[in-house]
Order: C-alpha cells, then sequence, then structure tokens
C-alpha cells in the first residue's frame, strides 16, 4: 500500500513539474486564469475580513479593554448614525500601505499567544507604549486615515466652537500640526504620563497629569460636541 502511495506521488509530482507535457497551452492558460482570480477573491475576502469589528473584537484582550471606551464616543454613536469601526483608524484604505501594516500588524498574534495583555492590568501597564506606537504612526503619515473621513477643505468653521475654529484655522490649515497633534483620546483613553513625559506637540490637547492609569476627556469637550448645531 505504501508504495502505491509513493508512485502516486511521484505520478502527480510529475504531472506538476511538467504541466505542459500533460496539458496543452490552452487548458493551462485557461486554468491559470480561473485559478488567479479565485486565489485573488480568496484573498481579499480573507483581508476584508480581518477589517470588520467582529475579527477586531474577536478576542477578549480588545473586547474587554479599547472597546468599550471606544462606544463611549461620538465615533461609534453620534445624529448623523455614521460609525468609524477600528479598521478605519488603524488600517490603511489604499491596497499598498494596508498590506504593509497587515504584515506589520502580523506580529500582533505573538501578543496573543503570550498573553502580552491579556489581562486589565497587563493592559493598563501597556497602554501608554501601544499609544506611543499609534501616535507615531498617525503622525508620520499626516493622519492619514482622520483624513479619509475629514477634509480640511470642506470644514464649515461656522459649525465649529471657537477654539476648534482657531485651532484649525492655525495649525491644520499651515499643515504645522495634524490631526494626531491635537486629538490623541479622541476615540480611547489616554493613557497615565509621567511628570515630564507629556507629548509637546499638543497644543490644544489636554494630557493627564498623574494620579491614574488612564484619563476621561475633560467634560468640557463633549459640551463643546453637544452644542455644535444638528443639521
Amino acid at each position: 500500500m505504501l508504495s502505491g502511495l509513493i508512485d502516486l506521488f511521484r505520478r502527480y509530482w510529475r504531472i506538476i513539474n511538467r504541466p505542459s507535457v500533460h496539458f496543452s497551452l490552452g487548458f493551462l492558460t485557461v486554468g491559470g486564469f480561473v485559478g488567479g482570480i479565485i486565489f485573488w477573491g480568496a484573498f481579499n475576502t480573507a483581508m476584508e475580513f480581518t477589517n470588520t469589528e467582529t475579527f477586531c473584537t474577536g478576542c477578549h484582550e480588545m473586547r474587554e479593554n479599547p472597546f468599550p471606551e471606544l462606544k463611549n464616543t461620538i465615533h461609534y454613536t453620534n445624529r448623523s448614525g455614521v460609525r468609524a469601526k477600528c479598521s478605519d483608524c488603524h488600517v490603511p484604505h489604499e491596497w499598498t500601505v494596508k498590506m504593509a501594516r497587515k504584515i506589520q500588524a502580523s506580529k500582533e498574534v505573538w501578543g496573543k499567544i503570550f498573553g502580552t495583555i491579556d489581562t486589565p492590568e497587563k493592559f493598563q501597564a501597556m497602554r501608554l507604549e501601544l499609544a506611543r506606537h499609534e501616535w507615531a504612526r498617525f503622525k508620520a503619515n499626516d493622519s492619514l486615515e482622520c483624513r479619509n473621513c475629514h477634509n480640511y477643505e470642506y470644514m464649515d468653521f461656522t459649525r465649529q466652537s471657537l477654539r476648534a475654529q482657531q485651532m484649525h484655522s492655525t495649525y491644520l490649515a499651515s499643515k504645522e500640526k495634524t490631526c494626531i497633534d491635537c486629538h490623541k483620546g479622541i476615540a480611547h483613553r489616554l493613557p497615565y504620563i509621567p511628570p515630564g513625559e507629556s507629548p509637546t506637540d499638543t497644543p490644544g490637547q489636554a494630557v493627564p497629569k498623574g494620579g491614574s492609569h488612564s484619563f476621561a476627556p475633560p467634560a468640557r469637550l463633549d459640551a463643546e460636541v453637544a452644542a455644535l448645531p444638528s443639521r
């Protein structure tokens, strides 16, 4: 029986190794084309699945730590019914940079395997480091994921608070700053930042000064958002 399996394997290997001897050029061309379509479709379907909220919150690390924070923000529930899911902010939309980000994020699998942030205590201990990685990425790409939805050219300053008008017309218009400079903590709680280590590039950003592991945005920011007129 074993020898029969070996012979079968050798026969199939000869076909795979020299397909042109066994199949016509037309068959190989059509077969390769169809196979390519099936592979590309399956690959993109798998990639899109990894961008879904279901996939992102499939592990308890995300479902029990940052996701509840997102659910309390205007990016999750708002008057216009537009929701920003995890991948909208953490995965680039363009294909080439998206693939690069996916490859980069593959190391997070090791974090899952070895339980890097598998408890709330571990997550809080790593929160500042994780946040800094994302802040640096947003800073490097000029807050690309923010600008996929928000465009300075389309902003109606009359519908913004005076504080927002000043910041946008001063820093954003001149490209001196980018979105993440002032909007750290917009979707998740800010981490506790030790004294002397606060960001220096946040002219309009309130940052925690100590006393806890995380920091909720001040109530006046929520009040400013609530005071904006409805469309």
